[in-house]
């Protein structure tokens, strides 16, 4: 370690692994405002946040199937974090969301945009629905990133029009909620289908395969341009935290209409 330098601390690395997870690969320089922000935040450089991430990069098994490294000398501690997160992403990234929030001087609620007054106002259970919606907003934020701000099947890159898609729902299975390889990034109207076993996507070529429900409709229009025309196309695949081949099956399997 060079002279002047400090070793990393256990909390510093929760919040660039936090921070790892919710911004495009393609922008984890130090030009980039979060980067900069974290690094005010921790009282680093923003070049030394950009070569952190850089080096959990390397962990990735998304990059390294693309033949990208990352970048080397990560360190054992940083292994260990890159693990917590890896196979509990729930819990990790719950807690890692609550040290930005303290780091920020703020609450976990604020900080993801959760109206609480909004929530009372509606009658329901709000421990539970603020938990959901914090849930929620975390799981956008990851897979809206991985797949660089564009729906999966068309480009469409409207934020207003993108659904952060759990290829499991969110009610079967509680453990990978917030598993960014869960998720995929769609627009509404091809989400609805996908939740629905209209489409699907093939867990071995990541090909779209449309349903003969869909088929039946043939000589419409919009299902001709929407829907038929897609089929047999590779997705627009992420930059990391590629769709998980066994999610994508159990949908193939247990959700597609055939």
């Amino acid at each position: 370690m060079k002279e002047g330098q400090r070793l990393w601390t256990r909390d510093e690395l929760i919040l660039a692994i936090n921070l790892y997870c919710k911004i495009p690969f393609g922008r984890m320089h130090n030009r980039t405002p979060e980067v900069q922000e974290l690094a005010r935040l921790i009282r680093r450089t923003p070049g030394s946040v950009a070569r952190k991430l850089g080096n959990f990069a390397s962990f990735d098994p998304t990059l390294k199937a693309r033949g990208i490294g990352g970048l080397p000398n990560a360190s054992k501690l940083d292994a260990e974090i890159w693990n917590e997160f890896y196979h509990n992403w729930d819990a990790a990234l719950i807690e890692s969301e609550k040290l930005l929030a303290k780091k920020k001087h703020t609450t976990i609620e604020k900080l993801n945009q959760i109206d609480e007054k909004d929530l009372l106002k509606q009658g329901l259970v709000k421990e539970r629905l603020i938990k959901t919606r914090i849930n929620q907003s975390i799981f956008r934020k990851m897979i809206l990133a991985a797949y660089n701000h564009k729906c999966c099947i068309t480009g469409i890159s409207n934020s207003e029009l993108l659904v952060a898609s759990h290829i499991i729902p969110w009610s079967k299975d509680e453990k990978n909620r917030l598993n960014p390889m869960n998720g995929l990034a769609l627009n509404a109207l091809h989400d609805r289908a996908f939740e629905n076993g209209l489409l699907t996507i093939d867990a071995d070529s990541y090909r779209i395969k449309i349903s003969s429900r869909l088929k039946e409709h043939h000589k419409l229009k919009s299902i001709k341009q929407f829907f038929l025309s897609t089929e047999g196309r590779e997705i627009y695949l992420p930059d990391k935290f590629l769709p998980a081949k066994e999610f994508l099956q159990a949908h193939n399997e247990k959700r597609f209409l055939g």
